[in-house]
């Protein structure tokens, strides 16, 4: 595309360059060359920026000319994910139909334009939407429903009588309503509790690669609208997700935890059983939530929104005790500086 054509497409103002100017590929500040299109989200890599020979980038609109062609937006990274899908558009989704070596009951319920692909099974009851993907090597269960429009990449496993809403993606290895970890000791072993509920997964969802979702005790298990789970999260028996939360990978959820919407957790963080987190906070990566931590609805101020360390406290407290270890050195050294001062005077008035 003209970066004339790339500037109108996703509403940017273009500044310098020449606007005939074609650019065809995506690359990094440090190394894109001419045909190319980067981005600035972080104005740490400015002077990447300034030295970047890419043809344009996609950047802030208070950003300074430089030598690449700008393209201005109010958020960078919407704008640069918008130019990636104009210049690399996505796979072209399969073709309705099923496959000769897919086994589909009788009993389900398949919408108009759906695809699924070899080796793919559907057992009874199950409802798949419109136009929905289902690639090869994907399970159903019996009497699970999928909604609209989703995609499902091969090896995708959903367990019977689970709930999936529509334009949901779930990616290889995904594994939705396998049994909770409930067990009770007898005395000699472990006696397996039955896993009775179900799991909804609403609209928008996305599930990274082996991701896992248990299937709830009794109940449900609930994944809220909008919510993203990188790979290799694990979401524990009767947890509810709010909306819009966003988990990097390794994030693990106890069962019955209550999350609320628009959490963030850093990869490898975790919250334990049966406590609430309210709604907004960003939970830094390999920190762990130990005790229901209020959020946004209940009035928390902006500074006790993030939390770090483990057991973790809000960014300011901790911030405020790595400051207090650090010093501990020097306040040593003036103690002993002072106990030495003290035992000079104390021989002193020895002696007189």
């Amino acid at each position: 595309m003209t970066l004339r054509a790339l500037a109108e497409a996703i509403g940017a103002e273009l500044v310098g360059g020449d606007p005939e100017a074609v650019v065809s590929n995506l690359a990094s500040l440090s190394e894109a060359g001419p045909g190319d299109v980067t981005f600035l989200a972080n104005k740490a890599y400015a002077a990447q920026l300034a030295a970047t020979k890419a043809t344009a980038a996609v950047v802030a609109k208070d950003t300074e000319p430089v030598a690449a062609a700008l393209l201005r937006v109010d958020n960078p990274d919407l704008g640069f994910a918008r130019v990636a899908l104009l210049l690399k558009p996505p796979p072209a989704r399969p073709a309705a139909g099923i496959h000769p070596s897919a086994v589909v009951s009788e009993r389900a319920r398949l919408g108009e334009n759906v695809s699924i692909g070899a080796g793919t099974v559907v057992e009874d009851g199950a409802v798949i939407g419109y136009g929905t993907v289902l690639m090869p090597q994907v399970y159903i269960g019996a009497e699970t429903v999928v909604g609209d429009d989703c995609l499902f990449y091969p090896g995708v496993r959903v367990y019977h009588q689970v709930t999936i809403g529509s334009r949901c993606i779930f990616h290889a290895g995904a594994v939705v309503g396998s049994d909770g970890f409930g067990y009770a000791w007898t005395g000699q072993g472990y006696f397996k509790i039955p896993q009775v509920g179900t799991v909804v997964v609403e609209d928008d969802v996305e599930l990274g690669a082996n991701v896992t979702v248990d299937r709830a005790r009794f109940g449900e298990t609930r994944i809220g609208m909008g919510t993203k789970l990188d790979n290799l999260v694990q979401i524990a028996h009767n947890v509810k997700l709010g909306p819009c939360c966003a988990f990097a990978a390794q994030v693990g959820i106890a069962g019955s935890a209550e999350i609320g919407a628009g959490v963030q957790m850093g990869g490898q963080s975790a919250v334990v059983g049966h406590v609430k987190v309210g709604s907004g906070l960003t939970i830094v990566g390999q920190s762990a939530i130990s005790k229901s931590v209020p959020g946004r609805e209940s009035g928390a101020p902006a500074d006790r929104l993030i939390w770090i360390d483990s057991p973790a406290k809000p960014m300011r407290e901790q911030l405020e005790e790595w400051r207090n270890i650090k010093s501990l050195g020097k306040l040593r050294k003036q103690i002993k500086d002072m106990e030495q001062r003290l035992k000079r005077i104390e021989e002193e008035e020895k002696s007189s």
